[in-house]
């Protein structure tokens, strides 16, 4: 379906019906494309990946292969719901692959965010092909690409590999399958909902690649990375509670590394600050900040130090972009 652009004339995909609309003529196409061949996905459990594969799941059942791998850098209970949501209740054929020390090893003492980037990036891709030269008869590679990235590619402001830099010898025995290339980001979340997705896998807020690599800046140790993962769990779900979560574009937490003195019990303690970010952009080339109210800055105060092991400080980032980048690295 590589040829496939967006016609001038397309109706966007704003309610229910036109959704089961494009569901039902997708499925139709990738019966046509695929056949009885088998089709790999590399589900990481984002938007678009979970929509492609709960679409193509729709299609051909358990001919779609999915292979989630586990990095360690994911946000706390990803994995988990991953193997839920896809194995346990939509059936599917999911191989899921823990690599977390393959990872965190790779990554002890780098410190440069761009290696630490490109290390994350490679490793995902070796692990990924070292799966897909284990299955046979796989004859498509299924991707969520969504009309965005074509926009950005052929205006040459981010590139878009439609193989995902994938080694020659994978690469070149599979056929793409893109079902949601055509669609915008909101259109492809009122897909996921009409095929029966979690919300807050279709509503899921943007992540970078590196995933919590990127909010552990300096070399990533396990402890640090830990702290990062329960400090984000603690903010996603208070903003839950306190109705922010569909309000506020992105919201997460940072541990840098460094350390400063405080007291807790009555002891000195010698431990990381955390950062809490929450931003709201429209392109993501300006931002503006959201303004916490101060209870529940109070309160996730409090959460953090008392439930977070190795914090000693919590910090609240207002910067926007410009000048601070939205990520730390």
């Amino acid at each position: 379906m590589t040829d496939i652009r967006r016609p001038d004339d397309m109706v966007r995909i704003t309610t229910p019906e036109l959704a089961d609309a494009f569901i039902e003529e997708q499925v139709e196409l990738i019966r046509n494309q695929v056949g009885d061949k088998k089709v790999l996905l590399a589900l990481s459990g984002g938007v678009d990946s979970s929509v492609v594969a709960a679409l193509l799941i729709k299609a051909i059942g358990q001919n779609l292969v999915c292979v989630h791998v586990n990095h360690g850098l994911l946000r706390k209970g990803e994995p988990e719901q991953v193997i839920e949501v896809f194995r346990n209740q939509m059936n599917a054929n999911l191989i899921y692959v823990d690599a977390v020390d393959r990872f965190l090893d790779k990554l002890a003492g780098v410190t440069d965010p761009e290696t630490k980037r490109m290390i994350i990036g490679g490793e995902f891709i070796d692990v990924f092909a070292e799966e897909a030269r284990k299955l046979d008869g796989i004859g498509f590679l299924a991707q969520g690409t969504i009309w965005p990235d074509i926009l950005e590619s052929e205006a040459g402001i981010k590139a878009h590999h439609n193989a995902g830099g994938l080694p020659e010898d994978i690469a070149s025995r599979f056929e793409l399958v893109e079902p949601v290339r055509i669609l915008f980001k909101d259109e492809v979340r009122m897909v996921g909902d009409q095929l029966g997705l979690p919300a807050n896998m279709v509503y899921r807020q943007p992540f970078p690649g590196p995933g919590l690599g990127v909010r552990c800046p300096g070399a990533i140790t396990r402890d640090r990375l830990e702290a990062v993962r329960e400090s984000d769990a603690i903010l996603r779900e208070e903003f839950a509670k306190n109705g922010l979560a569909g309000k506020v574009w992105q919201y997460f937490t940072v541990v840098p590394d460094f350390k400063s003195t405080g007291v807790k019990d009555g002891k000195r303690t010698f431990d990381w600050p955390c950062i809490i970010r929450a931003i709201n952009t429209t392109d993501v080339m300006e931002v503006t900040v959201e303004h916490l109210p101060a209870d529940l800055i109070d309160h996730l105060v409090n959460r953090i130090i008392s439930e977070v092991p190795g914090i000693n400080r919590v910090l609240v980032d207002y910067t926007p972009k410009p000048p601070a980048t939205v990520e730390y690295e």
